[in-house]
């Protein structure tokens, strides 16, 4: 395995940590963007009359937020311009290949059709939406408030969670994780003799309640891989395709809530309201439990004569590779490992030394392991850091209109905000509205997390199932919209067992 490309991405990252935790603003220094406090304006009676006075205020909230919902409308068309990618793809191999020293016309038009197809795969890279759209907020704020103050405002960001994302999925990621997981798995699945709906119903109800183990993100990533192989290289139908993405990225969002430490949103505010794990398990755990089993039952019913018929297709054999034993110290010590680095979560420096030890762990027994691709982690921190500089910007009104729901209302508007941004980023704004009482802590955190299956950008670990199956979802990768339909029962039940439960 190559080392020497994450030893360079981590020192980039290394280098960087010092300024995520960097101290607040001196004295007398405004602060950029303003705290919802700033602005002063309580005695301001409407939600609308406190907006409309805050872009007077601070015009750049306006462009900020113009910005992200740009960016958001990007996410939706990404598939339209992994078509157009494509189509100029089809073009290329059709000219085929022409020497770059070629100076004639076939040689310009060979070299305008690769960068079209290259640009508009680019465009379409749907981990890389909010880091394109980072470029205008980046130009927006040295407009309305000069160089320093994007500098400032940017190397204040907190990317801690970025920083952990990507080293859990890799770890996660390993062979001898994937193997103990998929045994897991496997043993249920053998309770019904190992056919494609029973991995289907195995993996979607144990892989998501694992990620309150192994993280929301270890699970994503788990799941996702089996369920390409076991299920989606089966070609079932475009209905059950996109009801499957669905249930698992919303039974992902609420199965890592039996713990304190696995949800990207819980982890936000677990020690600002002293959630701890008893907490979490008696007033949310259970209740996922329940829901994810009430989905997983309802969709079988749904489509069990296709889940059934999925079982006289060619199954993909194993390779090699996935035929071989890992030694159980091997996998004991990739455990470690993932412990290390949940119990130092916060702590972005140790997790990055303990992810160098793993990759040189991980070579020294590489005869039991496979290689550890980094694209797919790293597009996911790449990801997951630009949504929270975008987030950043964006309190000026999520805060407010947090604020003024009661324990209802706000169940739904979280969800409704967490389509429209990262779940964790809405949870930790929540933390910034002062005096939140205990019920609509419990409000906003329920409605975060059901909405987390939603949209791709909906939940941190979303964009690596994307990753993962959008191959298996043809030329133009996953559709929003067939997500959001897809996803829309599971995210009902859901809602309706922390209500009622």
């Amino acid at each position: 395995m190559k080392i020497w490309f994450p030893l360079f991405f981590l020192f980039f990252l290394l280098i960087g940590t010092p300024t995520a935790n960097a101290a607040p603003p001196a004295p007398g220094e405004q602060k950029f963007p303003p705290s919802s406090d700033s602005y002063q304006d309580q005695s301001i009676p409407s939600l609308s009359g406190k907006l409309v006075a805050r872009v007077q205020q601070e015009p750049f909230n306006a462009a900020a937020t113009i910005i992200f919902f740009l960016a958001i409308t990007h996410t939706f068309l990404t598939s339209r311009f992994q078509k157009i990618a494509h189509r100029y793809d089809v073009k290329v191999r059709a000219m085929g290949n022409v020497d770059s020293s070629h100076d004639g016309q076939l040689g310009r038009d060979f070299d305008r059709l690769l960068f079209r197809a290259q640009f508009f795969h680019f465009m379409g890279e749907i981990e890389a939406v909010f880091g394109i759209w980072l470029v205008p907020l980046a130009i927006a704020i040295i407009i309305f408030h000069g160089w320093p103050a994007m500098v400032k405002y940017i190397g204040r960001v907190n990317m801690t969670e970025a920083v952990f994302v990507v080293v859990i999925m890799a770890m996660a990621s390993s062979l001898p994780i994937l193997r103990l997981a998929e045994n897991a798995i496997a043993r249920i699945a053998a309770l019904g003799r190992g056919t494609p709906m029973t991995w289907w119903l195995s993996i979607l109800t144990v892989g998501p309640l694992l990620g309150s183990l192994i993280t929301e993100p270890a699970a994503m990533t788990i799941s996702a891989l089996l369920l390409r192989h076991r299920f989606y290289n089966l070609q079932p139908g475009v209905h059950l395709k996109y009801a499957t993405l669905g249930l698992l990225f919303v039974n992902i969002s609420v199965g890592g809530t039996l713990s304190h430490f696995a949800a990207p949103p819980v982890v936000m505010v677990s020690s600002q309201w002293n959630w701890g794990f008893l907490f979490m398990l008696q007033n949310f755990g259970w209740k996922a439990i329940v829901a994810i089993l009430l989905s997983n039952g309802l969709f079988v019913l749904a489509f069990r004569k296709e889940l059934a018929s999925l079982a006289a297709r060619p199954q993909a054999e194993e390779t090699t590779q996935e035929r071989r034993a890992v030694p159980w110290f091997i996998t004991f010590i990739h455990l470690l490992f993932l412990a290390w680095t949940v119990i130092n979560a916060h702590y972005p420096t140790l997790i990055i030394f303990g992810f160098l030890f793993f990759l040189a762990f991980v070579t020294a027994t590489q005869r039991s392991q496979h290689q550890i691709v980094l694209r797919q982690p790293l597009l996911v921190g790449f990801f997951l850091g630009s949504l929270v500089i975008h987030g950043g910007c964006q309190e000026w009104w999520i805060t407010p209109v947090l604020s003024n729901l009661t324990e209802l209302p706000m169940m739904i508007g979280a969800t409704i905000l967490t389509a429209l941004n990262d779940n964790a980023a809405i949870t930790y704004l929540a933390t910034l509205v002062p005096n939140l009482s205990d019920t609509l802590k419990y409000a906003v955190m329920a409605g975060a997390i059901t909405g987390g299956g939603l949209t791709v950008i909906a939940n941190a670990p979303n964009p690596a199932g994307v990753s993962i199956l959008a191959s298996r979802f043809g030329d133009g990768g996953i559709s929003p919209i067939g997500l959001l339909l897809g996803s829309l029962v599971p995210t009902l039940i859901a809602g309706a067992a922390f209500i009622l439960l």
